[in-house]
């Protein structure tokens, strides 16, 4: 049974046109296209690939997003 996976990309845009996408999420993840689309669908085969090759050799972080207000 494949489990659903929340990733988060990081996706700039390069000063020579092209989109370059990284994500803290999945180590070893990063593509590169000429348009935002292409970047994201080649980011999701490569997260496929890596996280299906890390299977079983890397526990799942469990992830806290805990809002936080400070006055300064």
């Amino acid at each position: 049974m494949k489990k659903e996976i929340h990733i988060t990309l990081d996706i700039e845009k390069l000063p020579e046109g092209y989109y370059l996408a990284t994500s803290r999420d999945v180590q070893g993840l990063v593509a590169q296209a000429k348009t935002f689309e292409k970047t994201v669908e080649i980011a999701e085969d490569i997260a496929r690939k890596l996280l299906s090759a890390q299977r079983g050799k890397v526990q799942q972080q469990e992830r806290i997003t805990y809002p936080m207000v400070i006055l300064a």
